[in-house]
């Protein structure tokens, strides 16, 4: 017969990781710096367009990297409409959602490039990084200081989920 012996002892278990959360305090105001810094880019990105290449060579532009002519027209209306709509805070999710396929343009624009943003041509990822913003901002929507959130308080209905107290 053979004899019993006893188990070695068991680790202890490892103690549990916190739960991920979002600070409710902080997160409409990281919204509002997200809105702030995505709107400021699109609206320098049309009015660069608008005032600097202009709209005709603009549509240049695109044609030399494969796009329509007639697209740099919406793609600028869209970059500034949509930044000053994310500057306000107003209708927030869907402007971030509305530029999402300008990213994606400018994504395939930059593909070829390469990763690295500063190589000759600028490669693929800040285009990237904006696209996966806009996917963010769509999320949280609004934030603090947003235009959307006054005129919904004055409505009586809640703004966003994510939302100063």
């Amino acid at each position: 017969m053979t004899e019993l012996t006893a188990l070695p002892p068991r680790a202890a278990a490892p103690a549990a990781l916190p739960a991920p959360r979002v600070a409710p305090v902080t997160a409409p105001y990281a919204a509002l710096l997200l809105r702030a810094g995505l709107g400021a880019v699109y609206l320098a990105h049309g009015l660069f367009k608008l005032a600097v290449l202009g709209l005709p060579g603009t549509a240049e532009f695109f044609v030399a990297h494969g796009f329509p002519g007639w697209t740099a027209y919406p793609v600028t209306i869209l970059e500034i409409g949509g930044g000053l709509l994310l500057l306000a805070g107003l209708y927030t999710r869907e402007a971030a959602l509305g530029l999402l396929p300008v990213a994606a343009g400018a994504l395939l624009v930059h593909l070829p490039n390469g990763w690295y943003f500063a190589v000759p041509n600028g490669g693929w990822e800040y285009v990237a990084f904006l696209g996966l913003a806009l996917l963010a901002q769509s999320a949280l929507g609004d934030g603090a200081w947003s235009l959307g959130r006054v005129l919904a308080r004055r409505s009586g209905r809640r703004a966003a989920a994510i939302e100063p107290r």
